[in-house]
């Protein structure tokens, strides 16, 4: 399985901003939801690869957050919060999020676990830089589009009354085709990995 710790950056001189992201990670399967574990930062524990990428990219996308993604085994049964979770993967997340913090201009993003963890790393810290430097103008558009759905682009120029161009331009320089075509990959590298940490850890399977 997957624990995410969360860290708020700057915490110090910024506002509490961890109850607006839970409210942004709400919409994202979880099979123990996120919350406040201590302080400024959230836990959560994911089973699929694909809601891992999502997690992770509505952090990044929020900005001012590290991300740890610790790959591992989670004791059974599931606790009720995170906070009482215990388990190999909650080991790796905790050394994950202290990674992030020493990235420098790489996304802030770490993943921790079995063999497999830094290819998994690698797709989504470049993933990471796209989702990182868009602007709202671009976020505008982008929301609005059905990934890989043909005629998408035509239908959100309609809806904003903008040209098909500016459409087209905002998707180029935004690399939103190239992240959506590396999404599977990241989950299915994070997914290769559990497997490996499922057949090798000492602890309970998840």
């Amino acid at each position: 399985m997957y624990v995410l710790t969360i860290d708020q950056r700057n915490s110090t001189n910024e506002p509490d901003r961890v109850p607006a992201l839970l409210n942004y990670l709400e919409g994202v399967p979880a099979a123990v939801p996120f919350e406040r574990s201590v302080g400024d930062e959230i836990q959560g524990v994911l089973a699929a690869g694909e809601d891992v990428v999502e997690a992770a990219l509505r952090c990044l996308r929020s900005g001012g957050w590290y991300v740890g993604i610790g790959i591992g085994t989670v004791e059974l049964p599931l606790p009720p919060t995170p906070r009482e979770g215990r388990g190999s993967a909650f080991v790796a997340a905790r050394a994950a999020v202290e990674r992030a913090k020493k990235t420098g201009d790489r996304a802030p993003l770490a993943v921790e676990g079995a063999d497999g963890a830094a290819d998994a790393e690698g797709v989504l810290s470049l993933i990471g830089r796209f989702v990182m430097h868009r602007t709202d103008a671009e976020w505008r558009i982008l929301d609005l589009l059905e990934p890989q759905q043909r005629g998408s682009q035509s239908a959100v120029a309609r809806t904003l009354d903008i040209s098909p161009q500016a459409v087209s331009k905002a998707v180029f320089r935004s690399a939103w085709i190239e992240e959506w075509a590396a999404r599977p990959a990241a989950a299915v590298l994070l997914q290769l990995a559990s497997a490996d940490a499922g057949h090798t850890a000492d602890g309970v399977r998840e």
